[in-house]
């Protein structure tokens, strides 16, 4: 069945209910706020994201147009396609269009400064979704994200178990982006501290994309031909380890594990192919960045930062 646990939800709707009604950054979500001048209509929010081909963006698109209604803020969105280079001439447009506020899943945390800067130097305030901006220029108005390390401990809990604490495994990874940093720390920490008989032989980046994941894969498979685990770091990833290792005949023998649980990660999961998947909710990230834009506009101070619980996802 699926095992997402009642204290995770339980969790995501206090970090909602926190965000909505807590302390400096609270706003109420009734008909008088909406009315109210600050979400007259007249604000602008311009997103860039990192790969609208992706489902958690996509997602995470309908969780922000939704919340940016409920407001009566007109709401753009384009496709940084995993390049710094083309978020950084996205956010160039936004500001020559002059949006009220800027949303980033940045491309590459560290070079996305820049862009940052510039919003900054034109009045208008940045804030991150999903990605954090880890360069030392720029100012970030607040960030809202899964919680990361503690999904990269779930991850490392389901390959653990499916492989019943023994084996050799291999990392999928994108180390660019810091919410990717995160995960993989999380996951190494939880192996160390309750796996030691399990070890990792190989960490290699296939940029979050599937083709490049299933050559990454193929590599993998010809180099460690008794590879008992492979952790993707996204869905995309896992799914193309899959591939990979379906075409090799050895589906069911190498335990995989993705990060996202999106439709098609799932029936993976549900046919028995994958073990499971650490289960974000892009909608709540989307919203909550939302509602953290609606604050500032309103006169409060959010939070710096705002983590959102990660659930699993296993086989029905």
């Amino acid at each position: 069945m699926n095992k997402r646990s009642a204290g995770v939800a339980a969790a995501i709707s206090w970090v909602v209910a926190a965000a909505v009604f807590g302390c400096t950054s609270s706003s109420t979500t009734n008909s008088s706020s909406a009315n109210s001048p600050a979400a007259s209509g007249t604000k602008s929010i311009g997103v860039s994201l990192l790969d609208l081909q992706a489902q958690f963006y996509q997602t995470m698109e309908q969780g922000m147009r939704t919340q940016a209604g409920k407001y009566g803020y007109s709401i753009s969105f384009v496709d940084a396609n995993h390049n710094q280079s083309t978020q950084t001439s996205q956010v160039e447009d936004f500001i020559s269009k002059h949006v009220d506020a800027i949303v980033l899943s940045p491309a590459d945390s560290k070079a996305v400064g820049p862009a940052i800067v510039e919003a900054n130097n034109a009045n208008i305030p940045v804030f991150t979704a999903d990605i954090a901006s880890t360069a030392s220029q720029g100012t970030v108005v607040s960030h809202v994200a899964s919680d990361n390390v503690q999904g990269g401990k779930v991850a490392a809990d389901l390959l653990g178990k499916a492989l019943n604490g023994q084996g050799t495994i291999a990392i999928i990874d994108e180390p660019e982006v810091t919410s990717v940093q995160d995960r993989v720390k999380g996951f190494k920490q939880e192996l160390a501290a309750k796996y030691p008989g399990i070890t990792i032989v190989a960490d290699q980046t296939a940029g979050g994309e599937r083709s490049q994941a299933a050559n990454v894969m193929d590599n993998l498979l010809q180099r460690f031909p008794n590879l008992s685990g492979v952790f993707g770091i996204n869905d995309d990833s896992a799914l193309g380890a899959l591939q990979s290792i379906k075409s090799a005949g050895k589906a069911g023998k190498i335990k995989i594990v993705g990060y996202d649980a999106n439709p098609e990660a799932r029936k993976a999961i549900d046919a028995g192919l994958m073990v499971g998947d650490p289960e974000q909710h892009p909608d709540v990230i989307g919203k909550l960045t939302i509602d953290q834009i609606h604050d500032y506009f309103s006169g409060k101070t959010p939070p710096k930062r705002i983590p959102v619980p990660v659930g699993a996802y296993t086989k029905r």
